[in-house]
């Protein structure tokens, strides 16, 4: 059995961009960037560096690397190297360039990233959307682009669109006082539900996981329209995308859809978990029958913030805080940093800050 490389020292990371190998560049760019991180003299000399392997290397897996490690160093001092990028030669370079700009979060990219929304590559456009979206600081600009989106031709390109409007309605929530949060979706909608009408018309949408996230939308938002397809996809009946199925079967315990707790239960404690077959929503089944005050997914998520095992505690602690157990809140809060990840916990707590869920009865 081989014995994986050491990562080299800064000098090595440095002396390897200039390797004949191309893959021995990426890696050598990967080793730089971690010592870049929380360095600042290093992260200075990084960055010309890697400018120079996007701007000039001859290999595209490089000159990806590249815009990735300069996403994640944050690197505005880039911006011009990036922008230039984004009309290279190769698709995944553009897309990471798209990406590393909509990383970097400065305004100065804005111009480049609105005309992107307009491109003819829908590679392109669905780079450009997700990074405008983190970009704009205007939320109406952001929701112009998005409904402009949502009507691609490019289905790829309607789905994020609905994804990134769905992920934002869960940002809101997380900084409405409590009293505004009742177990309904309709008061954190607020602005984002101007694009009600067209994620309605999205549920006949001819792309299946096109179909699915509008109908995780609506229902983030207080609609119910789309809680048939909820229900199919919680039911097997509806195949979804592993992401969006997870979020399908967490939401259906907030929406307290009863009719589900059977399939909610066979997929959090089904026969084939005995087998070593577990489902991959089991977690976020257990979720959403704590939403519902199922005794048994209750009692499970209570015990396991006692497990001996720390990655244990850490998701009965995400549990508890997504499901809001508000009765276990001083439990969490009495927790010693090194039982569970303090930002895990952290998160937990507001969540549980908002009260219990009020589902149907």
């Amino acid at each position: 059995m081989l014995t994986p490389p050491l990562a080299r020292n800064l000098e090595a990371s440095v002396r390897d961009l200039e390797s004949t190998r191309p893959s021995t560049r990426v890696s050598s760019i990967a080793d730089l960037v971690r010592h870049a991180q929380g360095d600042a003299a290093v992260r200075t000399r990084a960055i010309p560096l890697l400018e120079k392997a996007l701007s000039s290397d001859a290999a595209a897996e490089v000159r990806s690397a590249a815009a990735v490690a300069l996403g994640d160093l944050a690197a505005s001092e880039a911006l011009s190297a990036l922008l230039v990028a984004v009309e290279d030669a190769d698709l995944h370079v553009r897309q990471m360039a798209l990406n590393a700009l909509g990383e970097i979060g400065d305004v100065r990219a804005l111009p480049r990233l609105r005309r992107a929304l307009s491109d003819a590559r829908p590679e392109v456009r669905y780079q450009g959307i997700i990074a405008f979206c983190r970009v704009a600081q205007e939320e109406e600009d952001a929701l112009e682009a998005l409904e402009k989106a949502t009507s691609d031709e490019d289905a790829a390109v309607r789905y994020i669109a609905l994804r990134i409007a769905e992920e934002r309605i869960d940002t809101a929530a997380k900084h409405l006082p409590p009293p505004s949060c009742d177990g309904t979706r309709s008061e954190r909608a607020a602005s984002w539900m101007k694009l009600g009408p067209r994620a309605r018309e999205m549920l006949h949408d001819p792309a299946r996981q096109v179909r699915v996230v509008a109908a995780i939308f609506l229902a983030k938002a207080g609609d119910d329209t789309g809680h048939e397809i909820i229900e199919r996809v919680v039911r097997g009946q509806l195949r979804a995308d592993k992401e969006d199925e997870r979020e399908a079967v967490e939401i259906a315990g907030e929406l307290g859809l009863r009719d589900l707790v059977p399939q909610l239960e066979r997929r959090a404690w089904g026969a084939q978990t005995w087998l070593g077959l577990r489902d991959t929503c089991a977690f976020h089944a257990k979720i959403a029958l704590a939403r519902m005050d199922h005794p048994r997914a209750r009692a499970e998520i209570a015990r396991d913030l006692r497990a001996a095992k720390r990655e244990t505690r850490s998701a009965a602690v995400v549990a508890a805080g997504r499901a809001r157990l508000v009765d276990l809140r001083e439990t969490i809060a009495a927790m010693p940093d090194d039982a569970v990840e303090p930002e895990l916990r952290a998160d937990a707590l507001q969540r549980l800050q908002r009260g219990p869920y009020s589902v149907k009865a």
